[in-house]
């Protein structure tokens, strides 16, 4: 089985390859689509060709197989030379952007640490329902895609209470002012967001608006250990394993990483930033 994959395989290829190594692992079809988190149609077609692979595909593929890492290497080669991927918001709503989050729960379930950085909205692994909520409702998804959407985010955020992974996040202060909500739901968002710092296997960091700015806080992105990022953009998300992107972003995450409160220093803030909000409902 080994040979059978060390030779070059064309990216073109890869689906066939895909079947082949599940035939000979003695895999149905249907067992393997489901443990990599995506239709057995969709691993169909990428079997028979139909669809390309992505590189996240291929990797999902390979853990469900169980394959050794050589194999896995030389499999996931030919993804890697098209590593930057950007797949527009529109073709996940089209899809159901719950399946993408069960996607990227997928991968967060084999991530030990996972580093999100966001300049937009709090991180999706600490929001509140009623964040949700407000943060899809301008994606014109229908009444049910929105509950399955709500559902699916909060299933994700199981992975936090998972001791044996560390998760470190970065939010700027403006994040945490953003009035997505009504007044009472921001306190209940930064009570969660204070609560959750707690945790021993948990890092948040808030980058003060009174800080020096080290540099442009561009966009928002998620690290997964050193293997992959995902970046969003206004009209899609971008996926790259290229290791020189990755280290960049890395590096933009440890520079606003300096500057950022963290431990009681990031309590006090939100804290200070919820009474606020607090009194805000209480005037009126």
């Amino acid at each position: 089985m080994v040979g059978a994959v060390r030779g070059h395989v064309n990216r073109s290829d890869l689906g066939k390859t895909l079947r082949e190594m599940r035939v000979a692992c003695g895999e149905q079809a249907k067992s393997v689509a489901r443990s990599a988190a995506m239709s057995p149609s969709k691993l169909s077609k990428i079997e028979n060709g139909a669809l390309t692979p992505s590189v996240l595909d291929v990797e999902r593929i390979l853990e469900a197989l169980g394959v050794p890492d050589e194999i896995k290497e030389s499999l996931t080669e030919a993804a890697r030379r098209a590593a930057t991927e950007a797949t527009a918001w529109r073709i996940y709503r089209r899809t159901g952007l719950h399946k993408h989050q069960e996607e990227i729960r997928a991968i967060e379930a084999r991530t030990s640490l996972l580093r999100v950085f966001q300049p937009s909205c709090i991180p999706g692994l600490l929001q509140t329902p009623e964040y949700i909520r407000a943060v899809q409702q301008s994606s014109e998804l229908t009444d049910d895609a929105l509950e399955k959407m709500i559902g699916a985010r909060l299933r994700r955020q199981e992975v936090l209470y998972t001791q044996s992974r560390s998760f470190r996040f970065l939010i700027t202060e403006s994040v945490l002012r953003w009035r997505l909500v009504p007044a009472p739901m921001m306190a209940a968002q930064l009570d969660k967001l204070i609560s959750m710092s707690r945790m021993s296997n948990m890092k948040i960091g808030i980058v003060p608006l009174s800080a020096p700015m080290p540099e442009l806080p561009t966009c928002s992105f998620t690290l997964f250990d050193g293997r992959l990022a995902i970046v969003e953009i206004p009209h899609a998300e971008i996926t790259t394993t290229e290791i020189r992107d990755i280290e960049l972003y890395t590096a933009k995450f440890e520079t606003f990483d300096k500057t950022a409160l963290s431990g009681d220093g990031m309590r006090d803030l939100a804290a200070g930033i919820r009474d606020d909000f607090l009194r805000e409902q209480e005037i009126s």
